[in-house]
């Protein structure tokens, strides 16, 4: 796949969006730390998947055990939410 050539000023509206998302993630009645690190195990894996349908990279057993421990520790983190 070609790489795209894109300017710097799509730093820009990059950062805000970031800002946006993180200060939403402040609204959640959980702590935002822990909404933060849930949605990581789902991104890793939504990340992987985008690299095997769009891009048409072969995952390695790497890739998968990655997967494997992003979501494992999602649901810990999940789990214990309402235990602290």
């Amino acid at each position: 796949m070609a790489q795209a050539r894109a300017t710097p000023l799509l730093l820009i509206p990059t950062a805000l969006a970031l800002a946006l998302f993180v200060w939403l993630l402040t609204l959640h009645p959980a702590a935002s730390g822990r909404v933060y690190a849930a949605y990581g195990g789902v991104y890793v894996c939504t990340a992987l998947l985008w690299l095997r349908v769009v891009d048409g990279v072969k995952l390695t057993h790497y890739d998968w055990a990655g997967a494997a421990v992003a979501l494992c520790g999602m649901l810990i983190i999940v789990a214990g939410w309402g235990r602290v």
